[in-house]
Formats: structure tokens, sequence, C-alpha cells
């Protein structure tokens, strides 16, 4: 088999990689780990940034989401029972919109089929070859049979977990990490979201955010210890915790039932550099993680598909390479930003086994200068909304 780019990695990254390429003339196979179900049954971010949407939109997989996304023009923040606004429109000019990355991944895989691309499921034993020559290629098994794929390009969007980044040799790789000491648990339900605006909750308890689907589906989720299981947790007891944690009036706005899922994510910030090397083009997942505080995990995706895809376009355009052999530099640059904003926020809004007395007032502090502060209103919403690429 033979392409211009290959691309490791089924996801909302590589699928919308491959779509923006293919717009341009540019060949592109794609090579996923799992089904498409499975790719298709992730729970997974809900917030897309301006930009984002805007990318989204460039590809051609626009119309359904300006159909069914929410715009938020705000969010909230609430301290124990104190709740204020940020509004973004004020702040920065730019709204988010809610739509579920189940919804963008679906919307690239019905563009991807009208296209006829070529994505190869349940592909495994992947391995990269010759990064640094002329002539890359990837080798792996697929429906029984050792196959081998050809390229002038990879572009790696499989993942933390992947074959991507650790192609990229040790002594060349800067990795930087912090693991917190809590994790996430995460409730779907079918029921009508308690306000129309997300809710940042720092309570005595921990942590708590109340978030949607659409308008007949929420997502709440719960700071709870790394040493909890989803089997600790009955729907009543979530149900009980979650309420506890939010003011009394949002408290009494929020309509409980039946979880359709239910998970605990562990939560850390973890950056590899450098993003590219030789023929291969980390994004997404494989370079970076972000605690989903900031909700920046789908969108940093996004924009490192940005910053690849120009590049790529430039290349096979007129043969210019610039911008493909500062890749790595563009997208880190967007990463450590949204990293520090994902970091402060998570370090705001959530209780530390080890927090003491001072670490608390400076919460306070802090919350307290966005309250009151439209400057500091308007830097939060610049990054919460979006930086530009």
């Amino acid at each position: 088999m033979k392409t211009d780019v290959a691309i490791i990695g089924g996801g909302p990254a590589g699928l919308l990689l491959s779509q923006l390429l293919m717009r341009a003339g540019i060949s592109t196979v794609v090579l996923e780990r799992q089904t498409r179900p499975h790719v298709l049954s992730r729970i997974r971010a809900g917030v897309l940034e301006a930009g984002t949407v805007e990318v989204l939109k460039a590809a051609g997989v626009g119309d359904r989401l300006l159909r069914e996304g929410i715009p938020h023009d705000n969010c909230y923040l609430s301290s124990d029972d104190t709740l204020f606004r940020i509004n973004l429109i004020e702040g920065c000019g730019k709204q988010v919109t809610v739509y579920g990355q189940t919804e963008v991944t679906q919307d690239l895989y019905d563009a991807q089929d009208a296209m006829g691309a070529t994505i190869l499921h349940e592909v495994s034993d992947v391995a990269l070859h010759d990064l640094t020559g002329d002539a890359p290629f990837v080798t792996f098994r697929h429906d029984g049979e050792a196959k081998r794929l050809e390229c002038r390009y990879i572009a790696g969007c499989d993942g933390f977990h992947g074959v991507s980044r650790p192609s990229i040799p040790a002594d060349v790789r800067k990795e930087f990490e912090k693991v917190y000491p809590f994790g996430w648990l995460g409730v779907l339900s079918r029921t009508p979201p308690a306000t129309p605006e997300l809710i940042y909750a720092n309570h005595e308890r921990g942590f708590a955010l109340a978030s949607m689907r659409n308008p007949m589906l929420s997502r709440y989720y719960i700071q709870v210890p790394l040493t909890d299981r989803v089997e600790d947790w009955s729907d009543d007891a979530f149900w009980a915790e979650l309420l506890r944690r939010f003011p009394p009036d949002v408290a009494a706005s929020i309509q409980t039932g039946p979880s359709i899922e239910k998970s605990i994510a562990p939560l850390r910030s973890f950056v590899c550099e450098p993003m590219q090397w030789g023929r291969l083009f980390l994004c997404g997942d494989a370079a970076h993680i972000v605690p989903p505080t900031g909700a920046k995990g789908l969108n940093l995706a996004v924009s490192d598909i940005f910053y690849l895809s120009r590049a790529l376009i430039a290349q096979y355009a007129d043969g210019n390479g610039d911008l493909l052999a500062r890749y790595g530099q563009d997208a880190l640059a967007r990463v450590w930003q949204a990293m520090r904003f994902s970091w402060q926020l998570t370090t705001l809004m959530h209780r530390f086994p080890d927090q003491t007395g001072f670490d608390r007032r400076m919460q306070v502090a802090e919350l307290s200068q966005l309250a009151t502060s439209p400057d500091a209103r308007r830097l939060f919403s610049q990054v919460y909304a979006g930086l530009p690429y």
C-alpha cells in the first residue's frame, strides 16, 4: 500500500487530519486499533472553543454542529455557597459551543465515508520505520495479514498509550508530567441540564461540575480519591454527593435519574517535546494530556491538526517546507498556554489532600479576584473561549 500521509489513530484528531488533507488532494490512510463502534462509544469532551468550530466548518463538517450545538456566552464558578458568572462575550467577544466529542467523531466518519477515505479498523502490531529518512513506512497486521504502508509522512494521532510517541528515541524526548492526587467520577444521565451554562464548583467536600451534551442529556462530575472504584458509587450515592457540592438554588434545579454511563478518570498534565521527529508528527493525546477542568483536550488536538494540515498542504502545494519544519514550535506554543490554564483552574477548583489553610485562602482570594475584577475575567475568558491560532 502507498499513500502520502499515514495517520496512526482514527479518533477525532486522525479523522480531522484526513478530512482536511483529502479536501486538498493529499492522499491518506488511517489505521485504528479499535472498532468503529468502540471509537464512537467514547464519552469525552463537550465544550468546543470558537477556533475549533471554525476549523470543523472549514473541514466541511460544521452543518450539524451549527444546527445542534449549544452556544454558551457564559460559565459560572462557585465557592462553597457563592456563585458568580464569567461573561465570555464581555470578556473576549467569543463564545464556546457545547457539542459532544462523540458527535464530532460521527460527523467526521460520515464525511470521510462520503469521500471514500481508507480507514482500517482493528489494526494491530503497528510499527513505524525509517522516520528520519525520505521514505518512511508503517508495518501492521489487518484481517490476519501482515501489511506494509509506504508514505511520505506519518501523523501520530494514536493517543497517550499509542506507538507513535515511543517511536521518538528516548534520548531525544523530554516529557513533563504532573499527576494529580484525585480523579473525576463522571455520570451521564438522560435528564435536562441543571442550568443553561456550565458550573464549576469548589466545595469543602471537593470539586463538582455541572455540564450537558444536549437539552435532554446531562453530564456531571465530582472529585473522588484515586482509590475509589466505579462500583463503590451507586447512582443514589453519586446524586447525594453531587447535590451537596453546589449552592442550594443550583442543587434544587438538578433533576436526578438513572445513569447511562459512569466512569472514573485520573487527572494529569503531560507534554512531550519535541512533537516532531524526522517525518513523524505527534498530534493530540499522543503529545500532550490536560486535566479536563479547562475542557482543552479535544480543542488542543484540533489546534495541532490545524497547524499540521496547514503545513502539509503548503508542502504539497508549492514545496514550501517552512511551516512543516516549525510545526512542533507552533503547536507547543499554544499547548503550553492551554496547559497553564488547565493546571491553574485545576489547582483553583479542587481540594488537595495536603492542602493547608494558606492554600485555601489563596483559592478564596483568586476566586474573589475573578468575581470582582473585569480584567481577571477578561484574561480567563480569552483562554477559556480559545486563544487564536
